[in-house]
């Protein structure tokens, strides 16, 4: 059960809590009066009334030169989260919502947002008791922040003061229903909260969807990365592949480490063959087989690198302006910036679809090659005895690369884009709310191709002779978990619930290696 503190939030917990529905645990005291500090220091600075602060009696954006009076600060947090509610689209899926709320509670508790610790209560509470605002995927920039998509979180678990009602509420998921935020809510025995000063700025305001779809992004890329050496591996056997190009000694002299571990893996995999080696003739595999270690190796430094920068961003204090109550030698003092700018993360996630494309790449080649009779080995065309009245995998292999083309499009990087918003004065922004949702495409898109090639592997496995006893230890398992889910072709069938059925499987971290 994690606890918040601004500091300790890891992947793990994330997909934990966003995903497995692991509850949080109550603020510490120490946080919480980390928190009261900030907080007071703006309640205290907005009723004095001497100091300007930017967004808290200040209008937004070009708007910032309008003073806003003490008594009208809290109206001012309410009306932001309603003038940030323009997102469009499908739904984000709930587990990034969840995510995301889960990453806000953290930031906030860092205590340099100038929020009332009873704002991080309610958002752990809205976790722990599953109401889960419904919030379109597009509208954001990326800058400031992910407004649009955190205003439609915010305004679930707020309320205006002057309205009986706590009018407008937005939407939430609560026990599989789609209700009004308020009644979500209230079914689940939360009390919305009526906004201090400050506080509905550092609600909208933070790099937390793309912060979010980084973690989640990255967990699962790691897992499918295990799952498209698996992959390979099968397809090294089935197309009676060549071990020497896995020797420890050929990655040691490359001098990288990602490549050198994907070597390994795929050694381990195979331990035990008896189809590897098997054709003395054959000098070397082509690229899309004994290059795996070249191809997929990278992604692992790739995703290394990212797994660091996503683990900082989800610990980060990210919204704007920021609260220092204790700088040595300054006191008590609000900081302006732009810690809301997502360059970082939009280029991680960009990063991160390229890295996972490239998975993709090499999988459907191999899938290919295991269906064409000049590539094979040996192997009937598409993989099926009765070439000609039955088309075997040949469509299967379509799918796959319908997807690497999709991901052609969906891995064009978006942090290198900007339109200038908010008339002029955010001039430059990062787009990086549109890598978050093309990453976490590209990785759907990548895990039906490595399934589609888990399949065709298998099948042309059974084609050879007495193929799956003549497996590796590692790949002899993975064969018998395909063969679980997904039977033999004998002859022409509908092959959308295979591709699925093994999908479960690979979403459920089955299929991982040894």
């Amino acid at each position: 059960m994690p606890q918040l503190d601004g500091e300790q939030l890891t992947i793990e917990d994330v997909v934990a809590v966003a995903r497995h529905g692991e509850k949080v645990a109550p603020l510490a005291s120490r946080v919480e009066e980390r928190m009261r500090a900030s907080y007071q220091w703006v309640e205290h600075t907005v009723q004095e009334g001497k100091t300007t602060i930017y967004g808290v009696n200040t209008g937004f954006g070009p708007l910032a030169t309008v003073s806003i009076p003490p008594d009208q600060t809290r109206k001012l947090s309410r009306n932001l989260i309603l003038s940030c509610l323009a997102g469009v689209g499908e739904p984000l899926a709930p587990e990034v919502v969840r995510a995301m709320m889960l990453i806000r509670a953290n930031s906030l508790a860092k205590g340099y947002s100038g929020v009332r610790p009873v704002v991080v209560a309610t958002l752990i509470e809205m976790l722990n008791r599953g109401v889960t605002p419904y919030v379109p995927a597009k509208g954001s920039l990326g800058a400031s922040g992910d407004l649009a998509p955190l205003a439609h979180i915010a305004v679930v678990l707020t309320r205006d003061g002057e309205a009986a009602d706590g009018g407008y509420s937005g939407k939430a998921w609560y026990r599989g229903e789609l209700l009004s935020g308020a009644e979500a809510m209230r079914r689940a025995g939360l009390e919305r909260l009526v906004l201090e000063a400050k506080e509905g700025l550092a609600l909208s305001n933070g790099t937390t969807f793309m912060a979010a779809a980084g973690a989640l992004g990255v967990y699962d890329a790691e897992i499918l990365l295990e799952q498209a050496e698996v992959a390979a591996a099968l397809s090294l056997e089935a197309l009676l592949g060549i071990s020497a190009a896995f020797h420890p000694a050929l990655h040691r002299a490359n001098n990288q480490p990602g490549q050198s571990a994907t070597a390994a893996n795929l050694l381990r995999l195979i331990e035990g063959s008896r189809l590897i080696d098997s054709v003395p003739q054959k000098v070397q595999d082509a690229y899309s087989l004994r290059c795996t270690p070249q191809v997929l190796g990278p992604v692992r430094d790739t995703l290394a690198f990212l797994r660091a920068r996503f683990t900082g961003a989800i610990n980060a204090a990210s919204d704007n302006p920021l609260i220092f109550v204790d700088l040595p030698g300054e006191g008590p003092r609000a900081v302006s910036g732009g810690n809301f700018h997502g360059q970082g993360p939009a280029m991680w996630l960009d990063f991160l679809a390229i890295a996972v494309a490239e998975i993709g790449d090499i999988s459907e080649r191999r899938t290919f090659r295991l269906l064409d009779p000049a590539l094979n080995g040996g192997l009937p065309a598409m993989l099926v005895h009765s070439s000609g009245l039955d088309s075997g995998l040949m469509i299967p292999q379509y799918t796959a690369a319908a997807l690497v083309s999709d991901n052609k499009t969906l891995a064009h990087p978006d942090s290198v884009d900007s339109i200038p918003s908010s008339a002029n004065q955010e001039d430059h922004v990062s787009m990086g709310a549109n890598a978050a949702r093309h990453a976490l495409e590209v990785i759907d898109n990548v895990r039906h191709i490595v399934a589609i090639e888990m399949i065709t592997a298998a099948q042309a496995i059974d084609l050879r002779p007495d193929g799956p006893a003549r497996l590796g230890r590692g790949t002899r398992a993975a064969y018998h978990t395909i063969r679980q889910h997904v039977p033999f072709m004998q002859h022409d069938r509908e092959t959308t619930p295979d591709i699925q059925a093994l999908v479960k499987v690979m979403q459920a971290e089955g299929l991982a290696g040894p």
